[in-house]
């Protein structure tokens, strides 16, 4: 055991005090953190280590509060250290939607996910301390893209011209995204980051990023999953029922936008998200050693190629996209 397992292993003995408090790997990360499942009996609870030097814990305990306050099931923070980076977390067990989910329960587990996802937007207000998902933050993420999936994982190079195409159509997704409703938004609303529960489902992971955003963010990362497709017209029909759902909750207002509009403002913000998570899935293979995202490059692509294909302004996004799916 290293040094900073059994720092956290002594660590959890004195908060929990249970006899025994042998630690086994809960979840897989994208980032530094790790977490640990401890059991005793018929109870257990997640031990989170964010080495402090890579992590901040403070976002999670902040948004973990957040979310509580407004009924949503996410982990309970029962104790912290924030100078080694230890969080004792409830425990929301070990389903995912992504081992859940298929033809019989998608429609039960996607109409949970929405519920809890007209919660989480309705409910924030401007004093809840998130930050703004800003251009700088949009324009930031689709450079990933370009820059480690196109330049450093694939080797293409762009010339002048590409580059300014390129960079006009990241303009015009910012301005999508920034033109939409802005509400919280968790920012990584998928199958592997939601739980499913047998009561309050579903469970909610991986919120410390959370920002106030584009209204459509959430929904796209839950309908054009990086980890499982759905048929394009089954999308389109949720997002049809969420629209209304969304009219009819207060979130969306009459003046802000017709049903076409919001599809429209859903396929770009996907477009959007697609390529910052394909160049993000590059970066953790060049970058931290982590290979096995490399597999859901083609699915997330695929995504854009199709999307793009319908909107002429985007058409040099789909093309590099195809190139790039094509190289992989």
């Amino acid at each position: 055991m290293t040094d900073r397992l059994d720092l956290l292993q002594q660590w959890t003995h004195h908060q929990l005090d249970w006899p025994d408090v042998a630690l086994t790997p809960a979840s897989s990360d994208a980032s530094f953190r790790r977490y640990f499942r401890v059991c005793h009996g018929n109870d257990s609870r997640i031990l989170m280590d964010a080495p402090p030097e890579q992590e901040d814990c403070r976002p999670f305990i902040h948004v973990s509060q957040l979310f509580l306050q407004l009924g949503l099931h996410v982990p309970e923070v029962l104790a912290s250290d924030l100078q080694q980076g230890f969080l004792l977390l409830s425990d929301l067990g070990s389903r995912s939607y992504l081992d859940a989910l298929d033809e019989t329960t998608v429609d039960r587990l996607y109409g949970d996910a929405m519920g809890a996802l007209l919660a989480l937007q309705s409910c924030v207000t401007p004093a809840c301390g998130l930050p703004a998902y800003d251009r700088e933050l949009l324009l930031a993420e689709m450079g990933l893209f370009r820059d480690w999936l196109l330049g450093r994982h694939l080797g293409f190079e762009l010339d002048t011209a590409q580059s300014t195409v390129l960079e006009a159509a990241f303009d015009q997704l910012a301005d999508s995204a920034l033109a939409q409703p802005q509400v919280c938004v968790h920012r990584d609303y998928h199958s592997r980051n939601l739980m499913v529960c047998e009561h309050h489902n579903p469970g909610i992971l991986d919120f410390q990023d959370a920002v106030i955003g584009p209204v459509t963010y959430d929904l796209v990362s839950l309908l054009r999953d990086c980890y499982i497709r759905w048929p394009r017209a089954r999308v389109e029909d949720w997002v049809a029922g969420y629209f209304e759902l969304a009219r009819q909750s207060g979130i969306l207002r009459p003046e802000q936008g017709s049903e076409a509009d919001f599809l429209r403002w859903f396929d770009w913000m996907g477009v959007q998200r697609h390529l910052k998570a394909a160049g993000i899935f590059a970066r953790l293979n060049h970058r931290d050693g982590k290979p096995g995202y490399l597999a859901d490059i083609p699915r997330t692509l695929g995504y854009v190629t199709e999307v793009c294909a319908d909107y002429p302004a985007l058409a040099v996004v789909g093309e590099l996209a195809a190139q790039a799916s094509e190289a992989l």
